[in-house]
């Protein structure tokens, strides 16, 4: 599975986002979820790899901080949606993820030069990123419901053993 999650990120990175929705962090919750942990965070790191090789890359430090937020995805996917899926759990693993992300992503920004090297800057730094902040916890959302929904069903479909929720 975690091969054709990473496929299917790379696919979707690739194509034009609706409204800027990605789903990078939704797969990311949903390997963690349903992966091994020794390969769940390969998923969006993989991905966004592949993207940046194709689309080419951008500042280091942080290209490194975006990664690294992007690890939290699989993380609270295993953390949060492991052994018990549902709706209030999704909302709060997408929830909890997409803020990480933000938080590591920005400071990077930061950290990066593009603003003042104060706390005034810093500050300026994350009031600029709401909106993107917003627009990311709507795709997270937007896709963890459609993934964590296809899988339900699918399970409930064809009687699979896979872990249930309360989907």
């Amino acid at each position: 599975m975690p091969y054709v999650l990473i496929a299917l990120t790379i696919i979707l990175r690739l194509l034009p986002h609706p409204f800027g929705l990605t789903p990078v962090g939704a797969l990311g919750l949903f390997a963690g979820s349903y992966c091994s942990p020794k390969i769940a965070w390969l998923v969006p790191l993989i991905a966004l790899a592949v993207g940046d090789l194709l689309g080419g890359g951008y500042n280091i430090v942080v290209f490194v901080c975006v990664y690294i937020g992007f690890l939290a995805g699989p993380l609270f996917g295993y953390l949060l949606l492991r052994k018990k899926r549902n709706p209030a759990r999704l909302i709060i693993a997408a929830f909890t993820a997409a803020l990480i992300f933000f938080i590591v992503s920005n400071f990077g920004i930061w950290l990066a030069g593009m603003y003042p090297p104060t706390l005034a800057g810093l500050v300026e730094c994350y009031v600029n990123g709401l909106p993107y902040f917003r627009m990311a916890l709507i795709g997270d959302l937007v896709y963890s419901g459609i993934l964590f929904g296809a899988a339900e069903l699918f399970r409930r479909y064809t009687k699979q053993n896979m872990p249930s929720s309360d989907f």
